[in-house]
């Protein structure tokens, strides 16, 4: 049975100006200077100044203009007022007195002038090095088409992933062209022969042997490396070397003479080439801190960051037909121009309380991590959570969590990721608690300074770190370790 009833509810919404406010602090610097401009584009009523004139100095004609925005719908017309053709006038918009820019640009340096440029590499891509070596060839029409394909099919590393079956059938039914599996592989011996050597192949076995077949002079060291890569590839992987020496019935110096030659070769070939058409990609610090002769100075990097005003084409417009007597006829101008104005109000209001929240949660957590920030030491880091920063600052561990998220601090010891200070707390045997960055570094550092002949195990590791007095379990040494990207003992096996 249907029934209508009212009922009141109490509900929390966001504003839009707090959702703009959330997504513009969970945006790294580099991304906000598009995002500016994003919406300089998008909004007429917004633009950068330079300046440094500030957006206070339109506040009170804004105010005065919205106030007079009353719609009143009973308001005489007067019928000797210009028609609405009258209304828009294009001689307001284009000065034939005004000198073009152009006209005023100009270009001269002196010789005393330094220019500094940035140089661009221009190199030719991986693929089509490979598609100019094809012309050197003995290959027909049909054969370049088919080889240009599978060249096509390289990933950057040079490799071939892609089954042979499947290109078959993708060359029937997009280029029309009838091959078999036996000309693939005819053709891919072709392009494993071009350089540089490696590519074509459709894995790392097959791509360090190619290297090896192409060595100019076949000596007892490249012997013995194709052997270990042709018959004890997956031993040689897991450096089971005593079951290589068992199989192979070779020494130890020949094992280790082959592995050496192994380490010259180039596991992917392609990047070789490739590194240069690749987009770079650089890291803008968010925050500065620096150390004043003990005295720790926090600066946020606002150099993309243009400043932002009103308009005042708009806000004068808005005061035109605000004050005009036949305001209902221009209704229409009056609320699209006012909606663009309160947007770019927002705007700006939004960049600034982000500035002033990331400067306030920074300076929290500068002050907290004071030791290391002075020192560069890690083991002086303290544990730190959200709720710590939080609670100092009087906001939401989600506006926390948004502020170190995809932000980095440069400090006088390098640029790091503003989230990787935030570690948990772990209890010492003498009852003190330190940051498990600190347990990630002295990990660390014994690891590096172990005898790579004899690498040390998870239980001596854990072992250690009780002598030093950190009582922690052997499943947490390897979970650290694994953080850290350290393979395992064995993996770290060298002879």
């Amino acid at each position: 049975m249907l029934n209508q009833r009212l009922q009141q509810k109490l509900l929390q919404k966001l504003s839009p100006q707090q959702i703009l406010l959330m997504k513009l602090l969970q945006i790294p610097s580099i991304a906000l200077e598009q995002r500016i401009k994003q919406e300089i584009e998008e909004n007429p009523a917004l633009e950068e100044t330079e300046d440094g004139a500030e957006v206070e100095e339109f506040e009170s004609d804004f105010e005065d203009a919205a106030d007079q925005d009353d719609f009143d719908e009973d308001a005489e017309v007067d019928v000797d007022t210009k028609n609405s053709d009258d209304e828009f006038d294009l001689n307001d918009y284009i000065d034939d007195d005004e000198i073009p820019y152009y006209k005023l640009n100009s270009n001269n340096y002196s010789d005393d002038d330094e220019r500094r440029e940035i140089p661009f590499v221009s190199s030719t891509s991986f693929q089509d090095y490979l598609i100019s070596q094809l012309g050197l060839r003995d290959l027909n029409e049909r054969e370049l088409m088919i080889a240009g394909y599978i060249i096509g099919n390289l990933d950057d590393s040079g490799y071939l992933n892609r089954d042979l079956n499947a290109m078959v059938d993708d060359l029937a039914f997009s280029q029309n062209i009838r091959t078999t599996r036996d000309e693939l592989l005819q053709l891919l011996g072709v392009i494993q022969e071009m350089d540089p050597p490696g590519v074509g192949a459709r894995n790392l076995q097959e791509c360090l042997l190619i290297q090896l077949r192409k060595k100019e002079e076949m000596t007892p060291e490249v012997e013995t490396a194709m052997l270990i890569l042709d018959r004890y590839f997956n031993e040689f992987t897991k450096r089971h070397y005593q079951k290589i020496l068992k199989k192979a019935k070779i020494s130890e110096t020949e094992l280790k003479s082959g592995i050496d030659e192994i380490l010259k070769l180039n596991p992917k070939p392609g990047n070789s080439l490739s590194e240069t058409t690749k987009t770079n990609h650089y890291i803008l610090p968010d925050f500065i801190i620096f150390n004043n002769n003990g005295d720790l100075e926090l600066q946020l990097n606002s150099r993309n960051t243009p400043e932002l005003r009103l308009n005042r084409t708009y806000v004068d417009m808005l005061e035109t037909y605000a004050s005009s007597k036949n305001k209902n006829q221009h209704r229409d101008a009056i609320t699209f121009v006012k909606q663009k104005i309160d947007s770019a109000k927002w705007f700006i209001d939004a960049i600034r309380q982000r500035q002033n929240t990331l400067h306030v949660t920074m300076e929290a957590i500068m002050n907290y991590q004071r030791q290391y920030f002075l020192t560069g030491d890690e083991t002086k880091l303290r544990p730190m959570i959200l709720k710590d920063i939080a609670e100092i600052v009087n906001l939401d561990i989600s506006t926390i969590s948004r502020v170190a998220n995809s932000k980095y601090v440069q400090t006088p010891f390098g640029t790091f990721l503003l989230k990787s200070f935030f570690s948990e707390s772990m209890q010492t045997d003498s009852g003190e608690e330190v940051s498990t960055r600190e347990i990630k570094k002295i990990l660390s550092d014994c690891i590096d300074a172990e005898d790579k002949g004899k690498p040390l195990t998870d239980e001596q590791l854990t072992s250690i770190l009780k002598d030093k007095g950190y009582n922690i379990a052997r499943r947490t040494v390897a979970k650290y370790r694994e953080q850290l990207n350290i393979p395992v003992a064995r993996l770290r096996k060298e002879l």
